[in-house]
């Protein structure tokens, strides 16, 4: 979304309450991927009533988290939605003063993995239906690295810059007509202390 703030940081505990919710996290991972949608396109898309849908997209443009977008039809009935920002970030420094804030933001951060988790269950399920290159092309690891917290945040900086580059590359071919055997790519990585 060219023109749009990248990852807005999110700071406040309302704003996190109002992402925090099962339907409307999966309602801003369907508009990423679409661009833009209209209530109707996703509810389908998230198998839920057109009501509720329309709901809980209000309260996500309520925090700012979507906006109104331009008509992509002639039906003036219908009212169009997009991202109001190029990513999101959510990070722990900014809800670790008061413990409703902390509790907040540890839920909110075990729905994105329970959601994440369940997609690549999905993944897994449904591989056998996609061809043989994507079977060849995606990918599970697990790496237990000897870093210093300096080192690693290093390392998550360069990772989320490859995934941009590879984003924007993305975005520019399907901007030029190119979306020939082009499909939406989940790329999760997850980078944290432990003591074994």
């Amino acid at each position: 979304m060219t023109g749009q703030e990248r990852d807005r940081r999110i700071t406040d505990l309302g704003t996190l309450k109002a992402l925090a919710h099962p339907l409307r996290m999966n309602l801003v991972r369907a508009l990423t991927i679409r661009r833009v949608a209209t209530a109707s396109q996703l509810a389908e898309q998230v198998d839920e009533a057109v009501s509720l849908v329309s709901y809980h997209l209000r309260k996500l443009a309520e925090y700012g988290l979507i906006e109104e977008a331009q008509p992509q039809s002639a039906d003036g009935r219908e009212r169009w939605w997009q991202p109001a920002s190029d990513g999101l970030s959510i990070r722990d420094e900014d809800f670790r003063d008061a413990p409703e804030k902390a509790a907040a933001h540890t839920a909110a951060s075990r729905l994105f993995a329970e959601q994440r988790t369940e997609m690549y269950r999905r993944w897994l399920d449904e591989r056998a239906h996609w061809g043989p290159e994507w079977n060849r092309a995606a990918e599970s690891s697990e790496s237990h690295l000897r870093l210093t917290a300096d080192e690693l945040a290093e390392l998550n900086k360069e990772l989320l810059a490859v995934v941009r580059r590879y984003d924007a590359r993305g975005h520019a071919a399907e901007a030029a007509g190119d979306s020939e055997g082009r499909e939406s790519v989940a790329v999760h990585t997850y980078a944290f202390p432990f003591r074994p």
